[in-house]
């Protein structure tokens, strides 16, 4: 230990220089997110994003995605095929500089690309510095060119392995994730690659994108190809709800070098679904493209009603929440410099993508509604009706917006509030039924569990117009408990418990009861679970009885396991719990609620798959029942322990 350190101090001896692509190794979350089962999936999107890059510059039409059978994963494009000359600054050939420099890459200027969604040219360099083994190979001028690197280091400069006749070029990318990068997991996910893969489809038209899985003995193949782009993005996303009209509306253009693009199309549902992207990055606290967009369809839509007597005189304008009712939209723009808020990318900046889209949008949609009066007409109508619910909705949330104790609004009556008030202690169970409200209170730790027992099954918010959301009881009840309330009044620094718990009973009833509660708080309150304070309780399916020796089995696996161990005969009394009322206080302090032994499930929102997860609310919880009894004979897997 140096004298430095012996005495805490903190001196120029101390400052550590990392060379190369070692920065990358020893801190890898600063450029992937993590290093659980989400990043390892970025480093796919990271060499796909390169290739799409070539599509949207125009050079590119098709993209192989494959999960091979040793865990690697293969990008094969038909672009140009990444530059193998030698770079004149580094003398060293450019291919080499692309996956072994950080910022190295044709998107910093020079004509290499106009528009590009791997801003900081670290997506080649960053896979390559967490994979265990890395090869390229490219395909230029009649020649096959090749290079291997072993975590970021040549293991093989840059060679001619083959030639070929023909025109064509492109680009194969061969990686296998370093485990000791990925400790969690190194195993890709089909159905998560495939989800932000048609996703990118979508978003850039025309481009074909095969997905293949080859590790297991029936290979898994799909093809992503929308000729209609984001159109066919909104009609797949309103896929289980009906279309209030026929027609998506589109529209496109280039006004100040940004190329602008929205679909939208209007359901029979209450809910808003707005997608926004840049350069086919999604953007999810929108931005200024977003705020373009608002203005253009709120100004256009009033002007219009006015215009053709749809709104009276004295009626005041409708607002824009009230025209996005049951709206599902698409925004996306590409634009040369694209200036984000935060390092995430999650929100653009660039003001003239405001008066871009504003104008665009302002234009074709004026253009639309008067070529299109009936559609026009219903989109109003609806409109109307949303103001007119958005008046009683007001009212209704007065009653949730929890008042201090001098205003006279206390804590909903049923519930048993905890005694510590720091939300960092404190969790509540929201818990089906006054029987297992009873059993979870008497049981309970006093100090820092909150129970909130509910009568059945709440309002399927899906289904309901704001005010009539806000006029049930139990949703009230919950609003209030929470004390962050909802929507534009949702402020999550007035949450009381930073666990909130959906305990319900371990059958077919307790899951559409968890279901419905998911889908309000996903629906009103999603940075609860944007921000990891929502749980599931996984109370036991069985007991098991043995020489009055007590086991408790949560699935059917457990059960036999432990059978097994025990063995099984006719000393075993097994109990199947067909709810939490069956237990007693003792039981279910034991099983489900005690911090030191219980088993919670964290509900989690990954921003990858945003509109996938909508997609899955609408399907489960909407009118529409083809795509839900799809949706359950597809899943119906995953539901063999609640007896389905």
């Amino acid at each position: 230990m140096s004298n430095a350190e012996e005495k805490g101090l903190y001196d120029a001896d101390q400052i550590q220089i990392l060379e190369g692509l070692e920065a990358v190794r020893r801190r890898p979350g600063m450029y992937i997110g993590s290093t659980s089962a989400k990043g390892l999936h970025h480093l796919v999107y990271e060499i796909v994003d390169n290739s799409v890059d070539e599509a949207l510059a125009g050079f590119c039409t098709t993209i192989d995605v494959q999960i091979n059978q040793n865990g690697s994963v293969t990008v094969t494009d038909d672009g140009r095929g990444i530059p193998v000359g030698i770079n004149e600054k580094s003398g060293v050939s450019a291919l080499e500089l692309v996956f072994t420099k950080l910022h190295a890459g044709g998107k910093f200027g020079g004509g290499g690309y106009k528009v590009s969604g791997g801003l900081h040219g670290v997506g080649a360099s960053v896979v390559n510095a967490l994979s265990t083994w890395l090869e390229v190979k490219v395909r230029r001028e009649g020649k096959i060119y090749f290079q291997r690197y072993e975590r970021g280091l040549i293991a093989q400069p840059v060679t001619v392995i083959g030639s070929y006749e023909g025109d064509e070029t492109g680009t194969e990318v061969t990686f296998l994730p370093d485990p000791e990068i990925f400790k969690e997991t190194t195993v890709f996910d089909f159905s998560v690659l495939k989800t932000r893969l048609r996703e990118t489809a979508f978003l850039t038209k025309n481009l074909k994108i095969v997905l293949r899985d080859v590790r297991e003995e029936e290979v898994q193949e799909l093809t992503f190809h929308y000729e209609g782009g984001i159109k066919e993005f909104v009609t797949y996303l309103n896929k289980g709800k009906v279309p209030l009209y026929e027609d998506v509306i589109y529209c496109e253009g280039i006004r100040d070098n940004v190329q602008v693009e929205v679909a939208m199309q209007h359901n029979d549902a209450y809910n808003e679904n707005t997608y926004t992207f840049v350069n086919n990055i999604v953007t999810p606290e929108g931005g200024t493209h977003l705020e373009g967009f608002k203005r253009a369809l709120t100004k256009t839509f009033n002007d219009y009603a006015r215009k053709n007597k749809l709104l009276k005189d004295s009626e005041e304008n409708l607002s824009g929440e009230d025209i996005r009712e049951g709206l599902t939209v698409i925004v996306s723009i590409k634009i040369e410099e694209p200036q984000f808020e935060g390092q995430t990318k999650q929100k653009l900046g660039n003001s003239e993508a405001r008066g871009a889209v504003d104008s665009i949008v302002s234009e074709q949609l004026t253009y639309y509604l008067e070529q299109n009066p009936a559609v026009a007409k219903l989109i109003c109508e609806k409109a109307v009706l949303a103001q007119r619910a958005r008046d009683a909705a007001r009212k209704a949330r007065d009653l949730t917006r929890r008042k201090t104790a001098l205003e006279g609004n206390s804590l909903p009556g049923k519930l048993a509030d905890c005694s510590d008030k720091d939300p960092r202690n404190c969790e509540i169970y929201i818990v089906e039924g006054d029987s297992a409200g009873g059993s979870a209170k008497t049981a309970r730790s006093r100090n820092t569990q909150a129970i909130l027992p509910l009568r059945g099954k709440i309002l399927n918010v899906e289904k309901a117009r704001l005010d009539r959301i806000l006029g049930n009881a139990e949703i009230r009840a919950m609003i209030t408990a929470f004390g962050t309330g909802i929507h534009e009044d949702f402020d999550i620094t007035k949450l009381r418990y930073h666990k909130i718990i959906i305990m319900t009973d371990a059958d077919v009833d307790g899951a559409h009861i968890a279901t419905l509660l998911l889908t309000f708080l996903y629906r009103f309150m999603p940075e609860l679970i944007k921000q990891g304070y929502v749980y599931l309780a996984q109370p036991p399916l069985y007991q098991i009885v043995r020489n009055k020796k007590v086991y408790y089995a949560y699935t059917g696996e457990e059960l036999d396991r432990i059978l097994t161990e025990i063995g099984r005969d006719n000393q075993n009394k097994i109990q199947r719990y067909k709810g939490l009322g069956e237990m007693d206080a003792e039981q279910l302090w034991d099983t489900t609620m005690n911090p030191e032994t219980r088993i919670l499930l964290r509900v989690m929102i990954d921003e990858d798959t945003s509109n996938e997860i909508d997609l899955t609310f609408t399907t489960l919880m909407g009118d529409q029942v083809e795509p839900r009894r799809e949706f359950i004979e597809r899943n119906a897997k995953y539901a063999k322990d609640l007896d389905i």
